[in-house]
């Protein structure tokens, strides 16, 4: 279990993982994703998400080297996501990549690459290429992102190394007990993007019941419970307050009859894109 901010999972390889990190998607390149990276990072977060299809790197990069400085931090302390967009999914196109994000984030290694869609007839291909990075030292573990059981099974069938993280919409709204109980049973980490629903959970009359039950925010009350289902999360703000207030949730925890309400919330809903059904 999660019990404070710079605690870790064990992914299956040994990487320790924060369980709370700082997501930047839809974040645009400027001051307040600098300022954002930087509060997140001084207040103890230790994981930054990115992708290199939110256009974003640079500002990111800029925000943890700037804070590295100033607090004296080392590098290794840290815990940087990104992941490879869907029109480099070939062998060579995903380690040239690779490379572009590192010069973009100014960064000698990733702490974890994923595959951020499950193209079809092309995530094995880059999957090899994963391989060939993770086996050369040059990136501590590598996953995925969007993938549903069947693509999981897919991707292993050939795999010489399995996925560590499989990083996925989960919400109270979009709980997927199935994939959350098989990536559990398969030793892969699972980490929830989008775990407020971009906002529209916030609004929900039973979280704002248990909100009220514990002196807690809405938005403090999903992130507990993505904790305590084991699932890594991490919260997107650009605001230093709501940056801090993401991450005080460790002086409670819920009922096993709480998370049940919680878990009663789903309706197999998404904010995102279907990932057996997109065409990007």
């Amino acid at each position: 279990m999660i019990n404070h901010l710079q605690d870790t999972v064990t992914l299956h390889n040994g990487v320790q993982m924060p369980g709370l990190g700082l997501g930047v998607f839809k974040v645009e390149e400027g001051s307040d994703l600098v300022h954002a990276v930087r509060s997140a990072i001084a207040n103890g977060y230790r994981s930054i998400d990115t992708a290199s299809i939110y256009g974003n790197e640079r500002g990111v990069g800029e925000g943890i080297l700037q804070t590295i400085e100033e607090n004296k931090l080392s590098r290794e302390k840290l815990f940087v996501t990104s992941k490879v967009w869907n029109a480099d999914l070939g062998y060579e196109a995903v380690l040239a990549a690779y490379n572009a994000s590192l010069a973009k984030l100014g960064l000698d290694y990733l702490d974890l690459y994923l595959i951020h869609w499950p193209v079809k007839g092309k995530y094995k291909e880059a999957w090899r290429a994963l391989e060939t990075l993770y086996k050369a030292g040059r990136v501590k573990a590598i996953g995925v992102s969007n993938f549903q059981i069947h693509h999981l099974e897919d991707l292993m069938a050939d795999a010489e190394i399995k996925p560590m993280v499989n990083q996925v919409e989960f919400h109270p709204r979009l709980t997927q007990k199935d994939l959350l109980h098989y990536t559990r049973e398969q030793g892969i980490q699972l980490e929830a993007w989008s775990p407020l629903m971009q906002g529209e959970l916030l609004h929900d009359e039973t979280l704002q019941g248990l909100a009220a039950k514990y002196g807690k925010s809405v938005a403090q009350i999903i992130l507990r419970w993505d904790i305590q289902h084991g699932v890594v999360t991490i919260p997107k703000s650009t605001k230093e307050q709501r940056i801090i207030e993401n991450a005080a949730l460790f002086d409670f925890e819920l009922s096993p009859a709480d998370m049940e309400l919680i878990d009663g919330l789903n309706q197999n809903r998404r904010v995102g894109p279907d990932p057996d059904n997109f065409d990007f």
